[in-house]
């Protein structure tokens, strides 16, 4: 029997994480965890899994075990060219469907079965069938932040990361009516950073009439992520009077109003490149909290704004207690319909490809 590397040992482990984490967590929170973080990844290896960890984890989890971390977009892209038998998806249940619909015939796993989503549980497949019968003929484009019954009934699928670049593909090809669900924030902002028309699909048709029908725009939805909704353009000042020489980013689900004061927007991923390959004095990140964490962990040499309350309720019900008990009984597995999976693959791959 090969004996394991030393990152493969309990002190391993450790080492491992006290390195990388020390500057955010104390050490004998660190000792507690990588007993836990251990055990993963000797069953992972035993069990031929594969673990996706979002920058939306808490540290412990994202600097431990994950095999590859990133956003949607990153980690639709891995999850549809692993070669393991299980995949298990530290991340809200959505993603799980995604790897899902992409690896049909793989063991799919969501450390924990209450990690919804307040936009993807704010649309329904209904919903979608109603505004497309609204609006005969208009592309459907739904953030990959929805549900695979969703997802099955629309055109193109998109993440922060690539929502520009999709909605540039169906201008390019003439749309003068595109629907962009189900976040209204995201749509508007990718309108504006398009520059096109934005209108909400519940304003009232004199509204819809005054727009020039020659004119292309973005009808959007009518929810919002309940953690990125709570920035406020006043949160922007109070960060600058007191980190005048921070730089401030925001995830673009958040109001239009925070991302025209903000200096740069964009999604999880054009964070982590941001603060790994442009020097400023401080970073002040709206977006989930465990993100600065993760990144004061990863770039040391980077000086965080940390103070942030907004935690996401969701992302927080999976911790490494949770993916170990999900590793050693296969739980919770997705199970999607064929039929669901069958329409729902094409979005996605489109999704993929435009990046």
């Amino acid at each position: 029997m090969t004996n394991p590397s030393p990152a493969e040992t309990l002190e391993g482990t450790l080492e491992k994480m006290r390195a990388r984490l020390n500057r955010v967590i104390p050490d004998f929170e660190i000792q507690a965890k990588a007993g836990i973080a251990h055990k993963i990844n000797l069953l992972k290896r035993e069990k031929n899994a594969v673990i996706l960890g979002h920058n939306y984890m808490e540290p412990a989890l994202y600097h431990s075990v994950p095999d590859y971390t990133g956003d949607s977009l990153q980690l639709s892209v891995v999850a549809s060219k692993t070669p393991a038998d299980i995949i298990i998806f530290c991340g809200v249940w959505f993603m799980g469907e995604t790897a899902k619909i992409l690896n049909p015939g793989k063991t799919v796993l969501v450390p924990s079965d209450k990690a919804g989503c307040s936009l993807a549980e704010g649309i329904t497949a209904e919903d979608v069938r109603a505004l497309k019968a609204r609006f005969p003929g208009a592309p459907v484009v739904t953030y990959v932040n929805t549900y695979a019954d969703v997802k099955a009934e629309s055109d193109y699928c998109c993440t922060s990361g690539n929502a520009d670049k999709v909605l540039k593909h169906l201008l390019d090809q003439g749309h003068k009516r595109i629907l962009f669900l189900p976040d209204r924030y995201l749509a508007a902002n990718t309108a504006a950073q398009m520059g096109v028309n934005f209108i909400s699909a519940d304003a009232d048709e004199a509204a819809f009439g005054a727009l020039p029908s020659d004119e292309p725009a973005v009808v959007g939805w009518t929810v919002q992520c309940e953690v990125h909704e709570l920035f406020t353009p006043e949160d922007v000042d109070n960060v600058r009077r007191q980190y005048p020489d921070a730089v401030i980013l925001a995830h673009p689900e958040c109001k239009p109003e925070v991302i025209q004061k903000v200096d740069v927007s964009g999604s999880t991923k054009l964070m982590v490149d941001y603060v790994r390959d442009v020097e400023k004095p401080r970073y002040a990140l709206f977006t989930e909290c465990s993100m600065g964490d993760n990144l004061a962990a990863e770039f040391p040499h980077r000086e965080m704004v940390r103070a942030c309350s907004l935690r996401c309720k969701h992302m927080n019900t999976i911790t490494l207690e949770d993916t170990l008990r999900s590793l050693e009984n296969l739980e919770y597995q997705v199970h999607l319909d064929e039929e669901i999976i069958r329409r729902a693959r094409t979005p996605i791959d489109r999704m993929i490809s435009i990046r």
